[in-house]
């Protein structure tokens, strides 16, 4: 998802090797925290994640999530503070 607003909830799912029921609570569970935003466009639903949003646990909260997520990927920025 970080790497592409528009993938489907199916594709987030087989990618990571877990239920579409399973990525869908998880996506509610990061969208009630704050560290995504989801936005309806016709029938499909785009993220756009909070990369400078803090981790909650107090041994972790120092550092943003987009920190973790340049380990994973490319690390490139867009403009609007997400990562591609």
């Amino acid at each position: 998802m970080a790497e592409s607003q528009d993938a489907r909830v199916a594709e987030i799912a087989a990618q990571v090797g877990i239920s579409a029921r399973a990525t869908l609570a998880i996506l509610k569970d990061l969208e009630d925290a704050g560290y995504l935003t989801r936005h309806r466009v016709g029938r499909r639903s785009h993220y756009t994640l909070d990369t400078h949003q803090h981790f909650r646990h107090p041994a972790t909260a120092s550092h943003e999530v987009g920190e973790l997520l340049a380990i994973f990927t490319s690390g490139v920025r867009a403009p609007s503070g997400t990562v591609r």
